[in-house]
């Protein structure tokens, strides 16, 4: 049933024109004054659209469009058959074409600094190497399994889970040797994670190695070890590409002090030790024990590299070095929070870069550092998670007062 009226609730079609992207890998429409967020749709498109949550006094409705009535120029058939209202919800984009992708990121970053750090930015979203097309890049991938034990990914906003005997967004080594065709008994998640450098995989069934527990990865001229259930950028040209922007962004110079917050298994402070040289100093501060096992073998050579385990915000509270050249800061998706920004910037460094996954964390970051004297210099995103509405972002601060 198409309704035209507020009555509007879920499993009620509603027939809508789509207005903008907003963040979350949708876009938004109204219904007699009321938001409407639709998955599957495009700007400026005609859909009929069924609400799938919400209802009259709700502040919103969440649809998916069912049927294009008008379709935008940049909507293409999604290459998977599960990219579906009620099917997967793994991917938000397949529908658009990927440079009309990477123009609905663009316009996302710039109204989250627009609202939040109330900032006008102008950026463009770069693919970088290692895809195709925009699928098989996945290197890391969490599968959960159903009754039956069928590993799949959770349908959109729902605990059932959509079967999958492959997935394209998966680089082609994950899903080999027929890791989806497998039944799982007494297994909730299944974690697959591979080195596209070495070809080496691990299997993880609720946490537990199925053989290799560790991969090797190659980048910089440097050999990597990372755990199988530890961070490693999920794209193959993702790594290189951010530490370049990082690099070249921040201009370190020989005996600089810098600090490395949420550091991981120490690709930033290993990359950018060699600009800093022997007379320079790196603090590389990361809460995962794991990760920091790792980075004490990856970074074993660098003596002017000190590892810390233990939370960020705490480390900078206890003041053990007061003062710092240059920060590196690649926080959670949930951002670093204006107390480790004001620590940051009480330490006074001439320039930091931030590498953030979520726009919106980002830009209130950035709002906290502008009262603190620093000044957005350079913004760079990169499409690191093709077919998907996340994003990756490179800002650089300078200290301006």
């Amino acid at each position: 049933m198409t309704v035209s009226g507020p009555e509007a609730s879920p499993g009620v079609e509603l027939e809508l024109v789509v207005g903008p992207v907003a963040h979350g890998g949708h876009c938004v429409a109204r219904h007699e004054g009321q938001v409407v967020f639709v998955r599957h749709a495009l700007p400026g498109e005609r859909v009929r659209a069924v609400v799938v949550e919400g209802g009259p006094g709700a502040k919103f409705l969440r649809a998916d469009a069912v049927e294009v009535l008008t379709a935008s120029a940049d909507r293409v058939a999604a290459p998977c058959p599960k990219a579906h209202p009620g099917g997967c919800g793994g991917c938000d984009f397949q529908h658009v074409s990927l440079p009309a992708q990477r123009a609905l990121k663009a316009a996302v970053v710039a109204e989250q600094f627009r609202r939040l750090a109330k900032l006008e930015v102008n950026v463009d979203v770069r693919p970088v190497p290692g895809d195709d097309n925009g699928l098989r890049w996945r290197t890391r991938n969490r599968f959960a399994l159903d009754a039956a034990g069928r590993p799949g990914l959770r349908r959109y906003r729902s605990h059932d889970v959509e079967p999958l005997d492959d997935c394209l967004i998966a680089h082609p080594l994950v899903v080999a040797d027929g890791v989806l065709d497998l039944p799982w008994p007494g297994v909730s998640e299944l974690a697959v994670a591979v080195s596209v450098s070495t070809g080496e995989r691990v299997i993880l069934a609720d946490g537990e190695a199925r053989g290799r527990a560790r991969l090797t990865e190659q980048a910089f001229g440097r050999t990597w070890r990372v755990t199988g259930a530890g961070f490693w950028q999920v794209h193959p040209g993702a790594a290189e590409t951010l530490v370049a922007a990082v690099r070249a962004g921040l201009g370190a110079r020989p005996g600089e002090v810098l600090l490395d917050l949420y550091s991981g298994v120490g690709l930033f402070a290993g990359s950018l030790a060699e600009d800093l040289g022997i007379t320079g100093s790196i603090h590389a501060v990361e809460a995962d024990s794991g990760a920091v096992r790792d980075a004490r073998r990856n970074l074993h050579d660098l003596p002017m590299v000190s590892l810390v385990v233990g939370r960020v915000d705490q480390w900078l509270r206890a003041g053990a070095v007061p003062r710092c050249d240059l920060v590196v800061l690649d926080p959670p998706r949930s951002g670093a929070g204006r107390a480790v920004v004001e620590q940051i910037a009480a330490r006074e460094p001439r320039a930091v870069a931030y590498v953030a996954c979520d726009p919106a964390s980002l830009a209130r970051d950035v709002a906290t550092f502008a009262g603190r004297g620093y000044a957005l210099t350079e913004l760079t995103a990169y499409d690191v998670f093709p077919m998907t509405h996340h994003v990756e972002c490179v800002a650089i601060l300078q200290k301006v007062s």
